[in-house]
């Protein structure tokens, strides 16, 4: 039987009413580390998501890597997501929180105490980042984690996940793509320890346990990027690598997220090594932040390997984008200069479809 982004769909314990999911997207709308007003507005606007997936939270103060950024990690910033939760919730929608760990894709200007990033090994990420007066900041040589800071570590996600239950959430995601901290560990090139954690999926294994345990499986979801370079990470084997954690995953996990990089048939593979539900950002194109642009066509024709497609930039733009989907077009065009910071424009005056 052919699937269509319209069928309704059971991810964990949640029945999805369609198959259109809303992909992470860091906005820098968050100037306290609280969930503002604006982005209480900003996802309820796109409750009809059949699931929406926050931005990166951080899990932890030195989990933060980007300015702007909110959290996860105090009693008022649980307080601040419930309101975003419970608006998604009046408007009939599902919503996780995004859990992100930078890593040492950090500068000590995020910290209060001025401390260092933190990473697998001591090796720096070659990139930089905006600091707070729009100033390019290097990211410095990171503190490779002891054992005790990897526990440590692996008991903020824990926290942070038992505060999403808190504030409202239906499950978390665990970010693990995209050369943030768990996939620091997943790499070749970052991941130099000689210890445990020197194997690369022993990191990402032990932190979805942790949050399976804290929240439930059936709440816990984990997004990875197979061959993806950004932030500076390199893979010899992402066949191997990925196949490989996937069937050490428990398989009762909500749903394991993939953003394709460039090829198919990997994805493919991936799919046969994973017997759960599975949620693809599709592109077949090279660039390691391609799957944010993804099409409404990109989303149908990956049907065939996907129980879920989750857009970006579609949806960044569209915030009633089934809507839109069903009536094949026309779309908004995201506006790339109000992607992150600022106000409202370009984030919540978007318009609908009119009639």
């Amino acid at each position: 039987m052919t699937k269509s982004l319209f069928d309704s769909v059971t991810v964990g314990k949640l029945d999805l009413p369609n198959r259109l999911a809303m992909s992470p997207m860091t906005r820098s709308r968050s100037y306290d580390g609280l969930a503002s007003d604006l982005m209480v507005e900003y996802y309820a606007q796109r409750a009809s998501a059949g699931l929406i997936i926050t931005e990166g939270i951080q899990p932890s103060v030195v989990g933060q890597g980007s300015i702007n950024t909110p959290g996860l990690h105090s009693d008022g910033q649980v307080e601040s997501w419930r309101k975003v939760t419970d608006a998604v919730h009046e408007r009939g929608g599902r919503i996780f929180a995004q859990l992100w760990h930078s890593g040492r894709v950090a500068h000590p200007s995020l910290y209060p105490d001025g401390r260092l990033p933190v990473a697998p090994s001591a090796v720096p990420s070659g990139g930089q980042m905006v600091g707070h007066a729009g100033e390019q900041l290097d990211h410095p040589t990171p503190h490779a984690l002891t054992l005790e800071e990897i526990a440590e570590t692996i008991a903020d996600f824990a926290s942070a996940a038992r505060n999403a239950m808190a504030a409202g959430f239906d499950g978390v995601e665990l970010h693990a793509a995209n050369g943030y901290l768990i996939h620091q560990f997943l790499s070749d090139n970052v991941n130099l320890r000689d210890d445990e954690y020197g194997e690369p999926a022993r990191f990402a294994l032990d932190v979805a346990q942790a949050v399976a345990e804290a929240i439930g499986p059936e709440r816990t979801g984990i997004r990875l990027s197979p061959g993806n370079p950004y932030n500076g990470i390199e893979e010899s084997d992402p066949a191997g690598l990925y196949t490989a954690l996937l069937r050490a995953l428990r398989p009762d996990l909500a749903y394991v997220h993939l953003l394709e990089i460039g090829d198919r048939s990997l994805t493919e593979q991936l799919r046969a090594a994973w017997p759960g539900t599975l949620v693809l950002n599709p592109h077949t194109g090279k660039s390691p932040v391609a799957g944010m642009f993804a099409s409404a066509e990109e989303a149908e024709a990956a049907l065939p390997v996907a129980d879920v497609v989750a857009l970006g930039g579609l949806w960044l733009a569209n915030p009633d984008l089934p809507a839109r989907t069903r009536a094949r077009g026309p779309y908004n065009e995201p506006d790339p200069q109000t992607f992150y910071g600022g106000d409202h424009h370009g984030y919540t005056d978007y318009p609908p479809l009119a009639g």
